[in-house]
């Protein structure tokens, strides 16, 4: 009986996953010990999906791959359908249908611009319409919604090439001129008519909500609004809406001081961007013939505007007194999210936005511990650093006060009794948790030693589950890159972390005498939920006692 293939939950924290590689193709056998299906990106690592793990592939005569349905490098939630295996030429496409497992969802872009559909309404074919829904236009890349401040064309306006201005818009930046020139090709009606409008004067409407209607003068326009889709609007729309962004705010951040706007200009009928855009560039804007309704003078006046010619003094005067303009070009780039860096903002969000932290700061003498290392290492198997020595003390730092070894489980606390400490590591894509496992009854050569190898496998994607799970206090150490001191999210469930700067070279006073000494800083962010003020202090004295005089660290 052919089985359906999901998507593994591969780590705790894990809610989606990538398949990196195919390891089989539809068709090909599966026997046992031959189950090996894909390679799967989680969170934290690549790993193997291998059948033989989840079943016994001998319970299939001729066990094949029938379906995969998740194309490589595709991500899809932890239980959705990426294959189906079963004996050769048996049926499954009921699975896919009508299965116990819903099949990951298809994506659907939304329209620029729709009408709410009526619930359960039938499809209305509006194709042979010669009509378009016009939608609330982005302006901004934080827009939302907009407000329509005024309304430039009456229902039955001609719309012409060049006299297109339909609306004045307020964004949450600025109020902005609508031109529908920037969006569409008016000229595919002949001819182009305002046929609906959608939303009055003042109102306001989200981003991509119908506003009007333009199209052919007997266009059954109406169809739009009952449950058609308006056509789609060209990619060069979405470039056209962004110029129309930087315009307005180069309007507003570039305007040279020594030009203003005349109480006879400001009478003149022109557009708020026209008058804007004259400003901007010393246009006097009275000098300007307008080629909207009435004389109007629009963005595309301004524009295409072409000064007098002026005596030769006068230039020389313009010149002077004319500020130098930067040009330059803007660009950027999009980097899609890795599954690392989802979970790394989906955890860190939670943590930070539902746990009530308090950071609590402490200096440490480091001057004992630095001689202490230089003689450890002179036995030691493995070299010992200062980041192994902080692991240690925190280790049993946490044995004599477990309610900082606690986690919070949202009806309980819950007090560990092991000590498992995890380390935070920077990889290329994110941040990686390995834990050392008993760290308490470790000695320093054995922490060493495994926190190396740890950080090499994090580094080369290498962990397994076992590896990143269960760690009941963080250390994070900054130091190394130069930091004095920072805070750190706690990593949830735990009540803490620790936050580790450089060791730093600076003067001390004793006895009214100056000397030179060394300290680092150590800062732990704490849940209030579990871990009271005090409780945090007197743990932090436990470990600046052990770190002070490491000889403690040894018994």
């Amino acid at each position: 009986m052919a089985e359906i293939i999901t998507m593994p939950k591969m780590s705790d924290t894990m809610t989606e996953g990538v398949v990196a590689e195919w390891l089989k193709k539809v068709g090909d056998v599966l026997k046992p010990g031959d189950g090996l299906l894909a390679e799967i990106e989680t969170d934290k690592a690549t790993m193997e999906l291998d059948l033989d793990e989840r079943m016994d592939l001998s319970n299939f005569k001729d066990c094949r791959l029938l379906y995969i349905g998740l194309e490589k490098g595709k991500a899809v939630p932890v239980d959705s359908i990426i294959a189906i295996i079963g004996e050769n030429g048996e049926a499954f496409e009921h699975l896919i249908g009508g299965g116990s497992v819903t099949p990951p969802p298809a994506v659907v872009e939304a329209p620029v611009a729709t009408s709410a559909p009526v619930a359960n309404a039938p499809k209305v074919d509006t194709s042979s319409i010669k009509a378009q829904a016009i939608g609330m236009p982005k302006m901004s890349d934080t827009m939302t919604e907009g407000t329509l401040v005024a309304w430039l064309k009456k229902v039955g306006d001609v719309l012409k090439p060049g006299d297109t201005l339909l609306a004045e818009i307020e964004t949450d930046k600025a109020t902005m001129e609508f031109e529908l020139d920037n969006f569409l090709d008016v000229t595919i009606y002949n001819p182009c008519v305002l046929l609906y409008i959608g939303i009055e004067q003042g109102k306001t409407v989200n981003v991509d909500d119908v506003i009007a209607i333009i199209g052919e003068p007997n266009a059954d326009y109406k169809a739009l609004l009952a449950g058609g889709s308006p056509a789609p609007v060209a990619p060069a729309v979405v470039e056209a809406a962004h110029v129309a962004v930087a315009t307005s705010v180069a309007v507003e951040s570039k305007a040279p001081e020594n030009v203003t706007v005349s109480d006879s200009d400001a009478r003149l009928k022109a557009s708020p961007l026209a008058k804007a855009l004259a400003k901007e560039k010393g246009i006097k804007i009275a000098d300007v013939k307008g080629s909207g309704e009435n004389g109007r003078i629009v963005k595309a006046d301004i524009d295409s505007y072409v000064p007098a010619a002026k005596p030769v003094e006068a230039d020389k005067k313009a010149t002077a007194t004319t500020s130098s303009v930067v040009l330059g070009q803007e660009s950027y780039e999009d980097i899609p999210l890795n599954q690392m860096r989802k979970t790394i903002a989906r955890r860190l969000s939670e943590s930070k936005f539902s746990a009530p932290e308090f950071y609590l700061t402490m200096e440490i003498n480091m001057d004992k511990a630095m001689a202490a290392r230089v003689s450890m290492n002179e036995i030691s198997p493995v070299k010992i650093s200062f980041n192994d020595m902080v692991i240690k003390a925190a280790a049993a730092s946490l044995t004599k006060h477990p309610k900082v070894n606690s986690y919070w489980m949202g009806d309980k606390i819950r007090i560990n009794h092991h000590v498992h400490i995890g380390m935070a590591v920077a990889v290329e894509d994110g941040l990686l948790v390995p834990v050392i496992r008993f760290a308490d009854t470790k000695s320093l050569s054995q922490i060493s030693a495994e926190a190396k190898d740890l950080g090499g496998k994090a580094k080369t994607k290498q962990l397994q589950p076992k590896d990143w799970e269960g760690n009941t206090f963080t250390v994070s150490n900054l130091g190394m890159f130069g930091i004095d001191e920072f805070t750190s999210i706690i990593n949830q469930p735990e009540s803490c972390i620790m936050a580790v700067g450089g060791i730093k070279e600076t003067v001390g006073v004793k006895d009214g005498q100056f000397y030179v000494t060394n300290v680092m800083k150590v800062t732990l962010t704490c849940d209030h939920r579990t871990v009271d003020g005090a409780s945090g202090a007197a743990f932090l004295q436990t470990f600046k006692q052990l770190l002070e005089d490491p000889i403690k660290l040894l018994v």
